[in-house]
C-alpha cells in the first residue's frame, strides 16, 4: 500500500469536521470587519497640496472614486467634477484596450496636449489621482514626476487604512472586554 492510499479515507467514511477551538469564544461579527473609511475631503485636499509643493512640474492633482466623483482636489482652471466623471472613463477604456491588447491590467492613462499633460492612476480598486503637468517638460519627466506624487498619495492612503484597521480592532477588543 502507497503513502498516498494509506491516507486516502476509505468509502463511506465521514468527512472529517471543524470543531471550534474553545466552546466559548466571542463569535466574529458578520460582514467585513474593516470597511472603506470615508476620506476627510479637507485632509485629503491638504494632502494634495503638500504632494504638489514636494513634486516639481506638477500644476495640479485631483482624487476621485473610480465612479467619477471628486474627493479632493488642488487645481486651477479645471472644471473637476468633468475631469473626476472622464478619468473613470478613461480608466474604464484603458482597462478595455488592455485586455484586448492582451498587455494585463492598466496602471496609467496618459493624455499630452498642446499645453500640458494629463495623467491618471488607479491608486487602489475605489480611487483614482489625475495628475496634471506643466506645458515645457518632457513626457518622460512627467512620467516620473506623476508616479512620484502617485507614490506619496499611496503612502497617506495606506497611513490612513492603517489608523482605520487599528481603531476598529481596538474598539473590538475594547467591546469585548466591557462585556466580560
Amino acid at each position: 500500500m502507497s503513502a498516498a492510499e494509506a491516507h486516502r479515507p476509505a468509502a463511506g467514511a465521514p468527512l472529517p469536521t471543524r470543531r471550534p477551538s474553545t466552546p466559548g469564544a466571542k463569535p466574529l461579527p458578520m460582514g467585513p470587519v474593516v470597511a472603506q473609511p470615508p476620506f476627510d475631503s479637507d485632509e485629503m485636499g491638504a494632502t494634495l497640496r503638500t504632494i504638489r509643493g514636494q513634486v516639481d512640474r506638477v500644476t495640479g492633482l485631483l482624487v476621485a472614486t473610480q465612479d467619477g466623483l471628486v474627493l479632493a482636489e488642488d487645481t486651477r482652471d479645471v472644471e473637476v467634477e468633468s475631469v473626476a466623471a472622464m478619468s473613470a472613463a478613461a480608466i474604464g477604456l484603458a482597462v478595455q484596450f488592455t485586455t484586448q491588447a492582451g498587455i494585463g491590467e492598466p496602471r496609467t492613462a496618459m493624455f499630452e496636449g498642446e499645453s500640458g499633460y494629463v495623467c491618471v492612476f488607479p491608486v487602489e480598486s475605489s480611487l483614482l489621482l489625475v495628475v496634471f503637468g506643466e506645458r515645457d517638460i518632457t513626457m518622460g519627466l512627467f512620467n516620473i514626476a506623476a508616479k512620484q506624487a502617485l507614490s506619496l498619495l499611496q503612502h497617506v492612503v495606506l497611513r490612513q487604512r492603517v489608523r482605520t484597521v487599528r481603531a476598529n480592532r481596538r474598539a473590538y477588543f475594547e467591546e469585548g472586554s466591557a462585556e466580560a
